[in-house]
C-alpha cells in the first residue's frame, strides 16, 4: 500500500506494502508494561532490528507506526501516528503507518470493558478498563476491534510509551558517540542534537537497538495537543492526513481494490429477513454464459462467480433464486409490535436515581416518539477477497473486528484458526457496518467451492438487506413538574420499546450466531447498552430509564451514533416541548438545569452566540439541541443551533452552528472533519437513510432513493471548539446525535408542528 508513506520532501526510499501484509521495520520498540510473551507481529527485514511491535525506524529514517485500528475515513491512522511523532520528535514528513494484524499485543481493552455485558458472565467485574478480566479477555482473543471512539483511550498510552523508549535509545546511541550524558540530548524534527552536533534517526538506529530503554520511559511533559483558536474555522493543519495524497491520486487501496493472480469475481443474492431458505433457481438460464466460472449455492444465499463482477451479477440475476419459508419481515407489523408493547410488556429498569416512578404515578406530560430502521449507506459495499489453497485460507478484508471475522471464516470452511491468515485493508466508510462478518464467511465458502481466489462484492440492494440496520424504537417520555415552579422538572422517565439490539449484536459478534439465533438468544432481556443514550444530561433529581424488550423478526445492529443518537433525539425534542409548556425560551430552560455541569453550560452558551439564537420564536426557523457523551467529568459535549424549513421537495436545512468541547484535541483538523461529517450524517438521518421491509426485503434498495443530502443540499456549517483540559474524547458521533433534534425543533419554529418521528416525516403535518 503506497498510502502508508508521505515522504514527498525527503530523499528516502519508498517501501511497498503488499496488500495488507505486515512488513518489518528497523527499530521496533514495545512499551515496557506489555506482557513479554506477546511476540512482535512485525517481522524484521534485512539489517533491521526487532524490539517489540509498535514503532519501526528504518535506516532510511522513516518512522512507521503500527496501527491496529480500521481506517474507514475517520483519520485514526493519522491521529495515532501523530501521537508517536510528537512524543518521538519525528519530522512529520518521515512518518508512515502500517495496518497491524490482529494480536494480543494490540488488544483494545477499554472497548472490551465497555462491551463486557456482551461477552462476560461477570459484567460487573469486567466493565472497568483496569479490570484483569477485561484485559485477559481482550489479549487472549486478540480483540482489536475499532468502535465507540476508543482508539485514543486504548492506544495513546502504549504508543507514547513506545515512542519515549525509542527516543531515549536514540539519544543513548548519539550520546555515546559524542561522549555526553544522553539526558542532555534533544530530539526534534527527526534529529538528535547536542550543542552544534546532530545525527539523524537513520544514522543511529542500528546502534540504538542494542540499548536497554529506561524504565519507566521518559515521557514528555505535554502529550500531542492542538489548541483551538476562536473564530479561526479553517487553518492550515500542522499534521495533515497521511492518507490524503493517495486518496486524491487514486492509489489508496480499499477492500475492493485487491488483485491476485487468477482472481475471479462473485455476486450474490441473500434470503429475505425472517429465516427463509434457498429452494430453487434456474441454472439453465446461465448454462454456457461466456465468462461464467461457476455457481455456489448455500442455504441462505446463491452466488455466481465469473471473470468480471458484472458478468457474475448478470448471472445471479438471471437465475432468479427463490427463497421460501421463515417469518417474513413487514415494517407495518414491526411498528405495531413496538406500539403495543407499552400495554403488554412489563418495563425493566436499566437506570434509576431517586424516586421517579413514585412521582410519575400521574405525570404532567407524556409524549411518544419513534425512529425507523436506518441503513449505513457506505460508499463501498461489503467486499472481501479470499484464497483457499492446500487447506489454508487467506482473507483480505476491511473489518472492525478482524480476529472475530477470521475465526468465523475458519469455522465456515472447517479449518483451524491457525490455518487462516487475515490481511487488514481500509474501508470506504463503515458507520459500524463492518463489525458484521457475513461477507467474510461467504467469501471463504465461495473460494473453497470454486478453487480459485475470489473477490466477493455485495450489490447495494444486498448490502441493505444483509447488514442489520439501526434498530427501530418507540419511546414514551414522561415528566412530573415541581408544583408552582414554572415547569421545573421533579421527575423524568423514558421508556423504550425496542429489541435487545446490543445483546443481539453481541451474540452475532462474539458467539458467531446467525441473525435468527441471535434474536432468539437475546429475546426478553433488558439491554442497558441499547438504552445508554436516554439518560437526560441535566440536573434532574429523579430519573428512570426503562426498557421494554420486544422481539421482532428483523435483525438489528449498531450504526454511527448508536444509542446516544436516538436517545438524544427523544430527549432534546421532549425538552423543547417542556420549555413551550412552561412558556420559556428553550435555551434558558436548558441552562437552568445545567447548574452543576459547567462544561455543558459553556458549550450551550457558546452555540447560541455562534448561531445568533433568537429565542426559538415561532417563524424564525431556529432550533436548538445539545448532547453529552461519555463520563460526567470527561467525555464530549456539543450544542447546535439549526436553521431549517420545509421547502419544495421536503426538508431544507440551511445552517448548522455547533460548539464543541472534546477535551484535549490531538488533531484539530481531523476533529473538525469528524464533527462536520457527523452533522451531515445527522442531516441524512433527519431527512432519510431509512428503509421499510416488504416480504423481508428492503424498500427502497438504491442509494439514490434514501433522500441523502447532496452537495447542493448541504447546509452552511460553522464549528468552533472550546479549549479544555479534560481527557480527549473522540468527536465522530457527537454531530450525529445533536443534528436531528436541532433540526426537528427548528421545523417546529418554522411550521408550528411537532415532528416526533425520525426521519422527520411530512406525515406529522
Amino acid at each position: 500500500m503506497d498510502w502508508r508513506k508521505q515522504l514527498s520532501e525527503l530523499p528516502v526510499t519508498r517501501r511497498q506494502l503488499v496488500a495488507g501484509a505486515a512488513v518489518g521495520g528497523g527499530l521496533i520498540v514495545a512499551w515496557s508494561l506489555w506482557p513479554r510473551h506477546y511476540a512482535s507481529p512485525l517481522a524484521p527485514g534485512a539489517n533491521e532490528r526487532d524490539f517489540g511491535g509498535w514503532i519501526t525506524i528504518g535506516r532510511d529514517g522513516v518512522v512507521t507506526v503500527a496501527v491496529p485500528q480500521l481506517e474507514m475515513g475517520q483519520g485514526v491512522t493519522t491521529v495515532l501516528a501523530q501521537v508517536v511523532a510528537v512524543e518521538l520528535g519525528a519530522d512529520w514528513r518521515q512518518v508512515a503507518i502500517e495496518p497491524a494484524p490482529p494480536s494480543g499485543l494490540y488488544a483494545n481493552v477499554p472497548l472490551a470493558a465497555r462491551w463486557a455485558e456482551l461477552w462476560s458472565s461477570l459484567p460487573r467485574f469486567a466493565s472497568d478498563p483496569d479490570s484483569r478480566l477485561a484485559e485477559n479477555f481482550a489479549r487472549r482473543n486478540r480483540f482489536v476491534a475499532t468502535a465507540d471512539g476508543l482508539s485514543l483511550d486504548a492506544y495513546e498510552a502504549p504508543l507514547r510509551e513506545a515512542a519515549a523508549s525509542a527516543r531515549a535509545m536514540l539519544a543513548m546511541a548519539a550520546a555515546d558517540r559524542w561522549g555526553v550524558p544522553w539526558e542532555e540530548c534533544s530530539i526534534d524534527n527527526g534529529l538528535v542534537r547536542h550543542g552544534e552536533q546532530q545525527l539523524s534517526f537513520g544514522e543511529l538506529v542500528i546502534d540504538a537497538a542494542s540499548y536497554d530503554p529506561p524504565d519507566p520511559p521518559p515521557l514528555r511533559v505535554e502529550p500531542a495537543a492542538e489548541v483551538p483558536v476562536a473564530g479561526a474555522a479553517e487553518i492550515e493543519p500542522v499534521f495533515p492526513r497521511l492518507d490524503l495524497p493517495s486518496k486524491v491520486d487514486g492509489s489508496f487501496l480499499f477492500a475492493a481494490d485487491i488483485r491476485l493472480p487468477g482472481l475471479v469475481y462473485a455476486s450474490v443474492r441473500h434470503a429475505p429477513h425472517g429465516g427463509s431458505s434457498l429452494t430453487r433457481f434456474d441454472a439453465d438460464a446461465v448454462s454456457g454464459m461466456p465468462g461464467l466460472v461457476g455457481v455456489v449455492k448455500s442455504k441462505r444465499y446463491l452466488a455466481a462467480v465469473a471473470q468480471s463482477w458484472w458478468i457474475a451479477e448478470r448471472a445471479v440475476k438471471a437465475m432468479r433464486p427463490t427463497f421460501s419459508g421463515g417469518r417474513r419481515v413487514e415494517s407495518a407489523a414491526v411498528f405495531e409490535i413496538l406500539g403495543t408493547a407499552f400495554e403488554r410488556i412489563e418495563p425493566e429498569s436499566v437506570y434509576g436515581v431517586g424516586d421517579a416512578n413514585d412521582l410519575l404515578a400521574r405525570p404532567d406530560l407524556t409524549k411518544r416518539y419513534a425512529v425507523a430502521p436506518a441503513v449505513h449507506a457506505t460508499i463501498e459495499t461489503a467486499s472481501a477477497t479470499a484464497r483457499y489453497e492446500d487447506g489454508k485460507l487467506e482473507l483480505w478484508i476491511a473489518s472492525q473486528a478482524p480476529e472475530l471475522a477470521r475465526r468465523a471464516a475458519a469455522r465456515a470452511v472447517g479449518l483451524k484458526e491457525a490455518d487462516v491468515v487475515l490481511y487488514p485493508t481500509a474501508a470506504g466508510g463503515s458507520f459500524d457496518a463492518r463489525l458484521e462478518k457475513l461477507h467474510a464467511i461467504e467469501a471463504a465458502q465461495i473460494a473453497k467451492a470454486i478453487g480459485r481466489p475470489v473477490q466477493l462484492t455485495w450489490p447495494r440492494a444486498q448490502e441493505f438487506q444483509s447488514v442489520p440496520p439501526r434498530t427501530p424504537v418507540t419511546a414514551e417520555l414522561s415528566v412530573a413538574f415541581h408544583p408552582a415552579t414554572g415547569g421545573r422538572i421533579a421527575a423524568w422517565r423514558t421508556r423504550l420499546a425496542m429489541p435487545a439490539t446490543a445483546r443481539e449484536f453481541g451474540h452475532r459478534l462474539f458467539d458467531n450466531l446467525t441473525p435468527e439465533a441471535a434474536i432468539e438468544k437475546a429475546s426478553g432481556q433488558a439491554d442497558a447498552l441499547a438504552c445508554a443514550g436516554s439518560v437526560p444530561p441535566y440536573g434532574i433529581d429523579n430519573v428512570a430509564v426503562e426498557h421494554l424488550p420486544v422481539e421482532i423478526p428483523l435483525p438489528t445492529g449498531r450504526m454511527r451514533g448508536n444509542a446516544v443518537a436516538y436517545g438524544t433525539f427523544f430527549t432534546e425534542c421532549f425538552v423543547d416541548e417542556l420549555a413551550e409548556k412552561a412558556g420559556r425560551d428553550p435555551f434558558l430552560y436548558r441552562m437552568e438545569m445545567l447548574g452543576k455541569m459547567p462544561r455543558m453550560a459553556e458549550v450551550l452558551r457558546h452555540a447560541t452566540r455562534l448561531g445568533n439564537w433568537d429565542g426559538g420564536r415561532r417563524g424564525t426557523g431556529q432550533g436548538l439541541a445539545m448532547a453529552s457523551m461519555g463520563a460526567t467529568d470527561a467525555g464530549g459535549r456539543i450544542a447546535c443551533v439549526a436553521q431549517a424549513s420545509l421547502a419544495e421537495g421536503g426538508l431544507k436545512v440551511t445552517k448548522l452552528f455547533a460548539s464543541v468541547d472534546i477535551g484535549r484535541i490531538v488533531n484539530l483538523d481531523i476533529a473538525r472533519q469528524q464533527i462536520e461529517s457527523g452533522l451531515l450524517f445527522g442531516v441524512s438521518l433527519a431527512a432519510g437513510s431509512s428503509i421499510a421491509y416488504e416480504q423481508g426485503k428492503p424498500v427502497p434498495n438504491r442509494l439514490s432513493a434514501l433522500s441523502l443530502p447532496t452537495l447542493a443540499d448541504s447546509p452552511e456549517i460553522v464549528v468552533e471548539f472550546i479549549a479544555s483540559d479534560a481527557e480527549p474524547f473522540d468527536p465522530g458521533e457527537l454531530g450525529v446525535a445533536v443534528a436531528p433534534p436541532a433540526i426537528a425543533n427548528a421545523l417546529y419554529s418554522a411550521t408550528g408542528t411537532r415532528f416526533r418521528h425520525l426521519p422527520l416525516s411530512l406525515e406529522d403535518l
